[in-house]
């Protein structure tokens, strides 16, 4: 009797619903994960259905990085909380120049969630490490009662590699350094935020919602000597500013016309009051690289489909207070400061 025999009664993927027996570890629980997750992401480290994934891991120094994820709503235009699961935690690993390799997923499943909701979240996320070339290799799954959970929280877990030669780090980053952003500004945040309180525009806002890996194999590539990468996701471009300059003890001078923001997303935040430096990003990079090397650079990442909107926003200086300022459009100078509180609850 094959694995199907013995579970010959499927999910009713269509009209049932998380039950706390789906948490249980008996029967319930096998037919979750083998016709929702195995069949999603199927794989021979998950068919093993040990508690465990072992593989090799080519010659450099280990990466892992591990991200939760808790959007509201879990659907937003361009993407979803299974596909930003993948691609955060990809770019994490990315952002120190590794290759990723393998992704462990966890899921907190509140008891009533419908599991086509839940099926779309997972195929989502199968198509996202599909398209990125990162299998998710292990896993795990509870479940909460009714009213604990909102619905769905993912947690994820990636092991990169960096090759030999490859340092970056926010310590690297030094007076004189020049600071690119891989794309616009505040697509991510806005994209949440007009689905959430059901705003709508001619131009609608999607998230940026992508995995950089490829973007940063390239630009490593072209400029080995990148000091710095960071993804500017909760807190946006100023809080990844700012945690850099803090890490490596400088200064941060940025030119407000020189950072891309399109104007669906300049416009939302104009009239909700918010600031577009302080809107996370899910599919945007900020690269810090010596001056010599920054046209190079700009030149890989406008050459990536990722990267077309790049562009040189500021330089690095030395500055014992660590402050981010910006030269603004009028020629004024201000503070960029950390994020005060939490701007967009609930963004990724």
């Amino acid at each position: 009797m094959n694995r199907r025999d013995r579970f010959a009664r499927r999910l009713d993927l269509t009209h049932g619903r998380v039950e706390i027996s789906h948490g249980g570890g008996g029967r319930a629980m096998a037919h979750l994960i083998e016709d929702l997750f195995l069949a999603a992401f199927d794989n021979d480290w998950l068919r093993a259905q040990d508690d465990c994934a072992q593989f090799a891991v080519p010659a450099g120094r280990l990466v892992m990085a591990t991200d939760s994820h808790v959007v509201s709503p879990l659907f937003f235009p361009g993407g979803d909380i299974g596909c930003l699961s993948v691609h955060g935690t990809i770019n994490d690993v990315a952002m120190a120049g590794a290759r990723p390799l393998y992704l462990a997923a966890s899921f907190i499943l509140e008891e009533g969630f419908p599991l086509a909701d839940l099926q779309r979240i997972v195929e989502s996320m199968a198509e996202a490490a599909r398209r990125a070339g990162v299998p998710v290799v292990t896993g795990d799954t509870k479940v909460v009662e009714r009213g604990k959970g909102d619905g769905v929280f993912i947690t994820t877990t990636g092991v990169g590699v960096i090759p030999d030669g490859v340092t970056i780090s926010a310590q690297r980053a030094r007076p004189g350094d020049a600071i690119l952003l891989s794309g616009s500004l505040g697509d991510h945040g806005m994209a949440v935020l007009a689905k959430r309180e059901n705003l709508s525009f001619d131009a609608p806002i999607q998230s940026d919602t992508a995995a950089l890996h490829d973007l940063v194999a390239a630009m490593v590539a072209a400029v080995p000597g990148i000091h710095c990468l960071r993804d500017p996701t909760r807190g946006g471009l100023a809080s990844a500013l700012n945690e850099i300059a803090q890490q490596a003890g400088v200064g941060m001078r940025l030119r407000e016309a020189a950072i891309p923001v399109r104007e669906p997303v300049r416009a939302l935040c104009e009239l909700l009051g918010l600031d577009p430096l302080y809107v996370a990003n899910e599919g945007k990079l900020v690269a810090i690289c010596p001056a010599e090397s920054a046209e190079t650079l700009l030149a890989t990442l406008r050459a990536h489909p990722l990267g077309r909107e790049a562009a040189i926003i500021g330089e690095v200086v030395a500055d014992a207070h660590a402050f981010v300022e910006l030269e603004t459009a009028f020629g004024g100078r201000r503070l960029v400061d950390w994020l005060s509180g939490e701007q967009l609850p609930r963004i990724c």
